[in-house]
């Protein structure tokens, strides 16, 4: 599962990074997205464009958009056998540019939170779905989704499932306009290898989606250590 991550990465890194000639004119650090906001996408419908979708796929056959709370993630191995994922998995695909995830570690019978990120920094994509909604009243509401698959090293020590990390030399495909094949796309839904990534424990103010500060990705240090400092 992936229900929280970070975007703090510089905006014209960004555009380098997924080669992009639009981006927002304002592109404010994200420490603590969670489902239900609004997120950064690359859709395969304008590859070239960083926008933003709200998280959590509301399909468009779908007769209330508050199915999208349950849809925030898709599992990679069913994804052409659910029907709120299907079509999508092949004609609408798009990237989820991120820095850094959540997940949350079973220790004394408690929670901690723990954050992964690559070890030098540098941001990275989710593959995932989206959709289109249209309301009652016409409104339009664009939805997206993060596909997951079994966790590599790093993250089976915290949880049985992860976030889909697409490799760069895989973004082309990923955003083909074009209807593809389940048989060209799986093969891109492995888990990332991990050799390059860094999972350390952070505060626990990120347990609130309130919180969304510099703070929420700093390595926590316990009370007794900083007393010692």
């Amino acid at each position: 599962m992936c229900g929280r991550f970070s975007l703090t990465t510089d905006l014209n890194k960004l555009q380098q990074s997924f080669n992009l000639d639009e981006v927002p004119p304002v592109f404010a650090p994200r420490y603590n997205i969670a489902p239900s906001q609004p997120v950064a996408v690359i859709a395969n419908d304008n590859p070239k464009k960083l926008t933003f979708f709200k998280w959590g796929l509301v399909p468009s056959w779908a007769k209330d958009p508050q199915i999208g709370s349950k849809m925030i993630n898709a599992r990679a191995e069913t994804l052409e056998e659910k029907p709120s994922f299907r079509a999508a998995f092949k004609r609408r695909r798009c990237l989820i540019p991120a820095d850094g995830f959540f997940e949350w570690a079973k220790r004394n019978g408690d929670k901690v939170p723990i954050y992964i990120r690559m070890k030098d920094h540098r941001p990275f994509a989710f593959a995932g779905l989206w959709e289109t909604w249209f309301g009652p009243e016409g409104e339009e509401i664009r939805t997206c989704t993060i596909i997951t698959t079994t966790p590599n090293e790093v993250l089976r020590q915290f949880h049985h499932r992860m976030a889909v990390i697409l490799s760069p030399q895989d973004y082309e495909t990923w955003l083909s306009p074009d209807e593809l094949p389940a048989d060209t796309l799986k093969p891109l839904l492995q888990p990332y290898s991990g050799d390059d990534m860094e999972a350390y424990e952070v505060s626990r103010l990120v347990n609130s989606p309130a919180n969304d500060t510099p703070e929420c990705i700093q390595p926590y240090e316990p009370p007794a250590q900083r007393l010692l400092l």
